[in-house]
């Protein structure tokens, strides 16, 4: 029976052996959640201000602060009865820092998805209205100007250098 290959594995994290270990481990969670709290907060400022080229830019640290946080979760869970017994306010205290960081995750989201929509309308609009424009203008038996067929419509280029 061939071995099985762990190359391109995710590592299982380290275990946190000591008190030093978990102190280093809940200020570096702590670090890492304040830096994604502060790209979440700025991209959120600037999507509601219509600035996506400035929000765009902050798609690399946010990128690398997620995998910092989802690596530092894992770790937390798999050492989350070591950390209950050496740590246990500061487990309370990451419970609820954590459910504060849901509730901005939620907001910007929203604020995103919201983006989104908009966008998604003006550029169907658009597309709407060259079709209708392409179309020949005609009337149906009933004298009510008919919509354009579905073969008018030509295909919408952008250019996302402004």
């Amino acid at each position: 029976m061939p071995a099985l290959s762990t190359a391109g594995a995710i590592p299982s994290p380290a275990p946190i052996a000591s008190t030093n270990d978990a102190e280093q481990f809940v200020i570096h969670l702590m670090e890492v959640m304040d830096g994604l709290l502060a790209v979440l907060e700025e991209e959120t400022k600037l999507v509601r201000g219509g600035r996506l080229a400035q929000a765009a830019r902050l798609e690399q640290p946010k990128a690398d602060l997620t995998r910092l946080y989802v690596a530092d979760i894992a770790r937390l869970k798999n050492n989350q009865k070591y950390l209950s017994q050496v740590m246990p306010h500061t487990i309370d205290a990451l419970h609820q820092r954590h459910e504060m960081f849901r509730a901005l995750l939620q907001i910007n989201l929203t604020v995103l998805a919201t983006a989104h929509a908009v966008s998604e309308g003006i550029i169907r609009g658009v597309s709407g209205e060259l079709a209708r424009k392409a179309a020949p203008q005609t009337y149906g038996a009933n004298g009510v100007q008919s919509a354009p067929p579905r073969h008018a419509a030509q295909p919408l280029a952008l250019s996302r250098m402004l």
